[in-house]
């Protein structure tokens, strides 16, 4: 059974906890994207249109990148979760970052959701089960969708490839272009893509 995951990553202090989860055929997508505009508290999360993800591992480059620049304090968008949004992109065009892997109300069908949580020390165990519950609670409440696993195989079936080639301009790259096992051409795009996000900005 689909349920909140809690992510754990690497040199992440453990007063700073990483959920996730996906959502498919979510039929509310208006509603979620009004909450976040009018900066409903209730509502900080990262809504991520999951048909801009390629796996796991590319999400996750973003989350990290989000996180440490919160750690560093050089956040440059509202909060951290607009940050995870943000990261995803490969240019510093943060309205850009938002209108490409954020959540829109007419196209967004599949959608990943992010929560990171911090805490002045580390939560126990029991306390850190009990806030995962709560954000579980009330994402269940508030999403219409289908939740789903957040792996690898599920997001496989959500991935626009056209849509994410262009946006991280892999159209015409030789070095794709010239494999012919999709599952290898699609593991160098998503080695490319994160690539792209790394080298933002330098």
């Amino acid at each position: 059974m689909a349920t909140l995951e809690r992510i754990p990553l690497e040199h992440i202090p453990r007063t700073h906890r990483v959920y996730g989860a996906l959502f498919k055929n979510v039929t509310n997508a208006p509603f979620l994207q009004t909450q976040l505009v009018s900066r409903n508290a209730e509502f900080e999360y990262a809504f991520i249109d999951a048909s801009s993800v390629l796996s796991r591992f590319h999400l996750l480059a973003g989350v990290y990148t989000a996180l440490n620049t919160l750690l560093d304090g050089t956040l440059r968008t509202p909060n951290v979760h607009s940050e995870v949004v943000s990261s995803l992109n490969i240019n510093n065009n943060i309205a850009d970052g938002y209108r490409r892997w954020g959540i829109t109300p007419v196209k967004t069908k599949d959608l990943i959701v992010i929560k990171i949580l911090t805490s002045p020390e580390p939560l126990s165990e029991e306390d850190e089960e009990k806030e995962r519950q709560q954000v579980w609670a009330h994402l269940t409440e508030v999403i219409e969708g289908t939740p789903v696993p957040l792996t690898d195989e599920e997001l496989a079936t959500t991935t626009d490839w056209p849509k994410v080639r262009k946006y991280y301009k892999l159209n015409g790259v030789p070095v794709l272009d010239s494999l012919k096992d999709e599952a290898e051409k699609k593991k160098k795009m998503e080695t490319l893509a994160v690539m792209g996000m790394a080298l933002r900005g330098l």
